[in-house]
């Protein structure tokens, strides 16, 4: 399947004030695509760049502020270079003038706190290489070496650095999992309900459709694409079985009642549940909904912002099936992109994330691992919405081994 943005491997690149991450990155990129200055604190918010890596492919660089920055507007720069640490798949600690104190420390705390591999790197070594004995004491503490580099004239240092990248690259963030070809023979027709409302972007796709459709070509199926309206005069006409139906999760009883019942049926955000986000805590989180009490609070997380529509499908939609649904007061809180939440992790009786399709799968499970480990319950849009709506075990059946899933109903 295509490489998108969201599916790139996430370095971010982090280290106190003119330590030069800002110069290391343009040394790895070949190019200046970020801003180089003597004065400290010239990066601010967190900025990702797209560059290529050979032997690694496609990465997004964060080049981030300063981890010693200083007063009030400063202490807003190290929370959004933490912040992003939610992204990330390999951070690069960049070092100076044989300093590691404080500031260092309580970054790889948090690298270790959210297991995220570390390189260590003594930037500047032009004017003052790393000593031996800060080194060897350093290398002992975080097993792993510290490699001196000179972000203005890399040279044979570069290619140390990229081979220490490529190694320490998690095999969870390189693996490219099945969107929806494992479950597919070669030949099958798979047809796509893409509604076209007010919620659809003008002249494209939403990405979930765009890569449910390279995946099928990409394993030697054939993908039909049509709007609603068409399913019944597609089947009438032409006569065809398709092998699965995929639909947006919002017409799920539309689908569910033109599709055959013996054609599989589920939907484009219960595709990216099973893909990116904790599939088995899902299944076990998702019949939660229907012991929601008056008064419980329910957590719904879009991990992009978007300018809102009047029928929203995550602030208004969601919270009217589900109210209706159950027939209970509930409170509903929305938070977007990485925005901080209203309430304490454990105020929430469920949490539903949405699909998550233009984020990796790490900073997809890193935004629900905290309810999963505090023991709140966990579902998805689409799975939410099957749920309410009465379709929820046709929806999820071709992803569940029956026999084996104790959380299939």
């Amino acid at each position: 399947m295509a490489q998108g943005r969201e599916n790139k491997v996430h370095i971010g690149i982090y280290g106190r004030r003119n330590n030069g991450k800002s110069s290391l990155i343009n040394s790895l990129a070949g190019q200046e695509i970020s801003i180089v200055s003597n004065v400290a604190g010239t990066t601010t918010d967190p900025v990702k760049k797209s560059i290529e890596i050979t032997g690694v492919g496609p990465v997004i660089l964060i080049d981030t502020a300063g981890i010693d920055d200083i007063g009030e507007l400063g202490s807003q720069r190290i929370r959004k270079s933490f912040e992003s640490l939610k992204l990330i798949d390999l951070a690069i600690l960049v070092l100076c003038g044989n300093q590691f104190g404080a500031p260092e420390k309580k970054m790889v705390s948090e690298f270790n706190k959210l297991d995220i591999p570390y390189l260590l790197v003594h930037n500047k070594s032009d004017k003052e290489k790393a000593s031996a004995y800060f080194r060897k004491s350093l290398e002992k503490e975080h097993h792993t070496s510290i490699l001196n580099y000179n972000s203005l004239k890399p040279g044979k240092e570069k290619e140390h650095l990229i081979s220490l990248i490529r190694v320490a690259i998690p095999e969870s963030a390189m693996s490219r999992p099945a969107f929806i070809g494992d479950v597919l023979n070669y030949g099958d027709i798979v047809l796509l309900i893409t509604p076209i409302d007010i919620e659809a972007p003008e002249g494209r796709m939403i990405l979930p459709q765009v890569q449910a459709i390279r995946d099928i070509i990409d394993n030697d199926a054939i993908a039909v694409v049509m709007k609603e309206r068409e399913v019944d005069v597609f089947l009438k006409k032409t006569g065809i079985k398709p092998a699965l139906a995929i639909t947006d999760s919002q017409i799920f009883l539309k689908a569910d009642a033109m599709i055959p019942k013996d054609v599989p049926l589920t939907g484009f955000s219960i595709v990216l549940a099973r893909y990116k986000g904790d599939f088995s805590a899902y299944l076990k989180g998702t019949p939660k909904i229907s012991e929601l009490q008056d008064g419980d609070k329910v957590l719904l997380l879009e991990s992009c912002t978007h300018q809102v529509s009047c029928d929203d499908i995550g602030r208004v939609k969601i919270p009217r099936w589900i109210s209706d649904f159950t027939g209970k007061n509930l409170n509903f809180d929305v938070v977007a992109g990485l925005d901080r939440l209203p309430n304490k992790i454990t105020d929430y009786a469920l949490v539903i994330q949405c699909g998550g399709c233009v984020i990796t799968r790490r900073q997809l499970i890193n935004r629900i691992q905290p309810a999963i480990r505090a023991g709140v319950p966990v579902t998805n849009y689409g799975m939410a919405i099957a749920w309410v709506q009465g379709v929820y075990n046709r929806a999820v059946e071709i992803f569940v081994d029956k026999a084996t899933d104790e959380n299939y109903l």
